[in-house]
């Protein structure tokens, strides 16, 4: 607890340094864009490094072995795309939202309310995900077993993370994500290093244990091999069908990802978007390479059955780990300060995430739907930053009572559902946008509501809302779509969607589309719309 609420403190304390650095709309959308590349790289790290990537990778490769990490592979490789075809491109074109780009060459209202509605589904998606992984967190460090115990425990961290939004803006957000990063960094070596240690830093050992205490009894080695969670003989062709559509998913997603495309917004020039990508991408890898270790090392030391009664899900099963390796090698006192040490650090993990989320979503309300649709481009910067507090309110009311429905869904099974309906609804536009000359207002609206629309349909048809023991809705049974994630579908459905309704609209601007280029591919006149 003391751990706990000095990591809280020293998060509030930047919060209020930040809300008296925040006065324009520039200072509260992107940091007054005052960010060095290495500092928005850290910040991207612990943007993009969720109570998915700690919490939910570690606990579904302690689960399922091989096809879990299979998580980390996706989350890794979907830098590439981000770093290859929206980074540069998206901070030269656009201002403050992601919308800013799609509306500068079309008609500006139908695209801003199709952006700003597919932003803020897709925020909700993420932020349930992370309220989960408060849910079982904090239930685990204060003894909490109860659905109702947890509940509140989603509330307390939904209410802190409206504090920072909507008093710290992206800078006090920023900051709290470079802290976040480094601490996760440290927390996740640190624990790394004990386990393979434990193991005479070899991992063939550790891996060898793992099978032994965590795999089927009938056939330990399978832990190790595919086919464990995806590709069963239960599940036959769809399982398989349904690893490649949770692929596609994340490598496509990340690149159109609300709060990791505003970040973008954040440093003052293209050279340091590319920069923050990078310090991201090797920042980002290497975590993900000690998630090999984690959820190894719990499945090794800790073994399922543990895991699954602490958590069903295994949203536990790194602090666990972290528990029962400081007790083997310091005694139960330096167990629990292991834990303790850990706990904070994925508490840290949670409040970083859903502060940057938060914001995406309430920035893409006043910025777009109010300032632009609803006002006509008549509010003023202040009435903008107003309105961005008080929908950050109405947001995290949202997620918190959405987080309280999901509890016992893996956090990082729900994160790669928000990865599905950005790829399927925002992707194909910003693609389109940035690189087809012909694209026009009706293809965006169309790509964007096509792709939303089609994944969370199939994703309420899906075993994930009904028909399982997993489900949101355990008691009902309407899943038709046998898929637990919609991409392979909804994908390919969105810039499907978005090409149709181009050819068969007239409307082409060839001048706008010239000017967008040169701007994306130079920066020329960035500046000067930032400025205006």
């Amino acid at each position: 607890m003391i751990l706990f609420l000095a990591f809280v403190a020293a998060t509030l304390g930047i919060t209020f340094w930040a809300s008296r650095q925040t006065k324009t709309a520039a200072d509260y959308y992107a940091g007054g864009r005052s960010f060095t590349g290495v500092q928005n790289g850290l910040a991207i790290g612990g943007d993009y490094m969720s109570a998915a990537s700690f919490l939910g990778i570690a606990g579904i490769i302690a689960l399922s072995g091989y096809d879990g990490f299979l998580y980390s592979i996706g989350f890794l490789v979907a830098w590439l795309v981000a770093l290859l075809l929206v980074a540069e491109l998206m901070r030269n074109s656009g201002k403050f939202t992601m919308a800013d780009v799609l509306a500068f060459r079309m008609s500006p209202r139908p695209v801003r309310t199709a952006a700003g509605v597919s932003t803020i589904v897709v925020s909700i998606f993420y932020l349930l995900a992370q309220m989960v992984g408060a849910g079982a967190l904090v239930g685990l460090l204060l003894g909490i077993t109860s659905p109702a115990g947890k509940a509140w425990t989603i509330v307390g961290v939904g209410a802190l993370m409206i504090v920072y939004v909507v008093f710290g803006g992206m800078k006090g957000t920023t900051w709290v994500q470079i802290v976040k990063a480094v601490l996760l960094m440290s927390g996740a070596a640190l624990v790394t290093l004990l386990v393979l240690g434990k193991f005479g830093f070899n991992l063939s050992a550790l891996l060898g244990q793992a099978a032994a205490t965590s795999g089927p009894k009938a056939n330990p080695d399978s832990f190790l091999s595919p086919g464990l969670k995806y590709g069963t003989e239960a599940q036959g062709v769809a399982g398989k069908i349904d690893l490649i559509s949770l692929g596609l998913a994340l490598v496509l997603g990340t690149a159109g990802l609300p709060h990791i495309l505003i970040r973008f917004y954040t440093v003052p020039t293209a050279k340091d978007a590319r920069k923050s990508v990078l310090w991201g991408i090797g920042l980002i890898g290497t975590f993900y390479l000690l998630t090999l270790v984690l959820g190894f090392g719990a499945a090794a030391l800790v073994g399922k059955d543990a895991i699954v009664a602490g958590d069903k899900a295994g949203n536990t099963a790194a602090p666990m780990l972290a528990q029962r390796i400081g007790e083997e090698i310091f005694g139960s006192f330096g167990g629990t300060i292991l834990l303790a040490l850990i706990g904070a650090v994925a508490f840290a993990t949670i409040l970083a995430v859903v502060a940057g989320l938060t914001l995406a979503s309430s920035s893409s309300f006043s910025h777009d739907l109010y300032a632009h649709v609803f006002k006509r481009g008549q509010a003023s910067e202040r009435q903008e930053v107003v309105v961005a507090r008080i929908s950050a309110l109405v947001i995290g009311a949202v997620s918190i009572g959405l987080g309280i429905l999901a509890q016992g869904q893996n956090v990082a099974f729900l994160v790669a559902l928000a990865f599905a309906v950005a790829a399927s609804g925002n992707l194909p536009a910003i693609l389109y946008s940035l690189f087809w000359k012909r694209f026009n207002t009706v293809g965006a609206v169309s790509a964007i509501y096509g792709g939303l629309v089609s994944a969370l349909l199939l994703v309420i048809f899906s075993p994930v809302v009904s028909g399982g023991p997993t489900a949101l809705f355990k008691t009902a049974d309407f899943a038709w779509f046998p898929l637990s994630n919609p991409g392979i579908i909804s994908i390919p459905l969105g810039f499907l969607c978005g090409w149709l309704g181009t050819i068969l609209s007239k409307e082409y601007n060839a001048a706008k589309y010239a000017e967008i280029e040169v701007r994306s591919l130079t920066g020329v006149g960035a500046e000067q719309a930032v400025k205006h």
